[in-house]
């Protein structure tokens, strides 16, 4: 049986001896009584993320969202305080009067730059932005210096970055919030806006189906770890090359089963996409990604969002994309421009749903 015919994969991966990094590798994939071999180079493997707050925050009253994991208790309450502050725009005072967020970006942004600025401003509270090539940290300093020192200036840090090890550090040694604009491993404020536009659009979030086509990447790992606390039944469909994280996909998979849902990987999009009450995708080529746009279009062209995998979710589907979208490549314009696209909601509710993190960090 190859990768291509597997229907449901559930995933067990280990963290190899030895390894610098603690990258997961992994073990065997299972359908029903089979054990099947798999080389490592079908799955994309990456490291271990420290999960916060850690044994050096334990006197500490700071708490930190650089994984979706770090709201694993509390993403109920930040959804619905999202929807509350989203319905009270402009009427819900200055509760971080006072207060400043360092807006640190190592990559290019739209939705994270222009998003936590107004949430700041809007809640009484000063955006500061900082190009990180423009601090000293790009001219050898190090992170654990640039944490104390503006953990002494400012009262939260937002830092969107290439590499997961900077963030995890720089929460490590910071003792005010630190909050994960992205890096390469997750993208937890992204998932939280999700999880928020798919409770205003259907009214709930327990027991819906929801498909992510195209690339494994850290939307996707993210995204696992939010249905799984939601409740939701996730279906991860990437081609076997391009599958998310071994080991997230795992502690996912654990997070589901104690909430009764599920996260399964399904290589073949129409069967994936049945019954799906939720359609997603994200950009085949991610910042930093080195594959070319013509292997993206052989590997991910038949997890294309278009008509046809529309036609067999289910009739009152929405369809979501964390944008930038490149029409044509991972959705088709019909589609994204359709009246079942919800994407434009969807970038909407980054604002909203990053108020109500920074409500809760920084007030």
């Amino acid at each position: 049986m190859c990768a291509r015919s597997i229907v449901s994969l559930y995933i067990k991966v280990c963290v190899k001896k030895g390894s610098k990094n603690g990258d997961a590798h992994i073990i065997h994939i299972k359908r029903t009584c089979t054990v099947v071999q798999i080389p490592q180079t079908f799955v994309r493997l990456g490291a271990k993320r420290l999960i916060y707050p850690i044994d050096v925050h334990k006197n500490m009253t700071k708490t930190d969202l650089i994984s979706v994991l770090d709201m694993k208790d509390t993403m109920p309450e930040l959804i619905d305080l999202a929807i509350k502050l989203k319905a009270e725009r402009g009427k819900h005072g200055e509760p971080l009067k006072g207060k400043t967020l360092a807006m640190i970006f190592e990559k290019p942004s739209t939705r994270t730059r222009i998003s936590f600025g107004v949430a700041i401003s809007e809640l009484g509270g000063n955006p500061m932005y900082i190009a990180s090539s423009e601090m000293q940290l790009g001219r050898g300093e190090t992170v654990e210096d640039t944490a104390k020192v503006l953990s002494r200036f400012v009262h939260g840090i937002m830092y969107r970055a290439y590499d997961y090890k900077i963030t995890d550090e720089l929460a490590l040694h910071a003792t005010i919030p630190v909050i994960s604009g992205l890096d390469n491993l997750e993208h937890p404020c992204q998932a939280l806006a999700d999880m928020v536009t798919i409770k205003e659009k259907k009214g709930k979030l327990k027991g819906l189906k929801f498909v992510y086509l195209g690339d494994g990447n850290n939307v996707c790992n993210s995204l696992m770890y939010a249905c799984a606390i939601s409740g939701i039944d996730m279906v991860v469909a990437c081609p076997a090359v391009r599958m998310p994280n071994a080991e997230i996909m795992l502690k996912a998979s654990r997070i589901a089963d104690k909430n009764g849902c599920s996260i399964t990987a399904n290589v073949e999009p129409a069967e994936a996409c049945a019954d799906a009450d939720v359609l997603y995708t994200d950009t085949w080529i991610s910042m930093g990604d080195t594959i070319s746009q013509e292997e993206a279009f052989r590997i991910f062209k038949k997890y294309q969002v278009r008509s046809e995998l529309l036609a067999v979710a289910k009739k009152d589907c929405i369809v979501m994309h964390c944008l930038p979208a490149h029409r044509g490549e991972e959705i088709t314009a019909e589609v994204i421009d359709g009246p079942q696209s919800v994407v434009f909601d969807q970038a909407e509710n980054r604002l909203h749903a990053q108020k109500a993190v920074l409500y809760k960090l920084l007030r």
